[in-house]
């Protein structure tokens, strides 16, 4: 069977060394473990485990709270929006519609004012009458 066994202890080990030093490969290396959330200063230490799943949980739980506040201010604009939209129908709406029914039906006949029909507007023009007197 020649070294063949199927119960190793152990796996087989190769010792290679380097030729050449490669800088773009340690400038990888390092973008590499920056965006895995290694810090510089650990660069010398040895893994301990569970190190990686750490990083990328504090990552992960500083991602959710900057999305759960991005969630509460569109919450936040979504209402301040509705509340509007219920504020111009309780105090715009009904001015509107009175309007247009008002310009729908036509004006109202020659000889009669505002005060004879009932009805009073605000904001309606205002008849002005040139005074006839003399003064003496």
């Amino acid at each position: 069977m020649l070294g063949f066994s199927p119960f190793k202890k152990h796996a087989n080990k190769f010792n290679y060394i380097p030729r050449y030093y490669d800088p773009e490969k340690e400038a990888r290396e390092q973008r590499r473990a920056e965006l895995r959330g290694e810090r510089a200063e650990d660069a010398g230490r040895e893994y301990t485990p569970g190190q990686y799943i750490r990083t990328q949980r504090d990552a992960r739980a500083a991602r959710h709270a900057g999305e759960q506040g991005r969630g509460r201010t569109r919450v936040l604009k979504m209402v301040v929006a509705a509340v509007f939209v219920m504020l111009f129908i309780y105090l715009l709406y009904p001015k509107l519609a009175e309007f247009f029914l008002r310009a729908q039906q036509g004006k109202a006949p020659a000889g009669q004012t505002q005060v004879e029909q009932g009805t009073f507007d605000p904001y309606a023009p205002i008849l002005v009458v040139p005074n006839d007197y003399e003064e003496e």
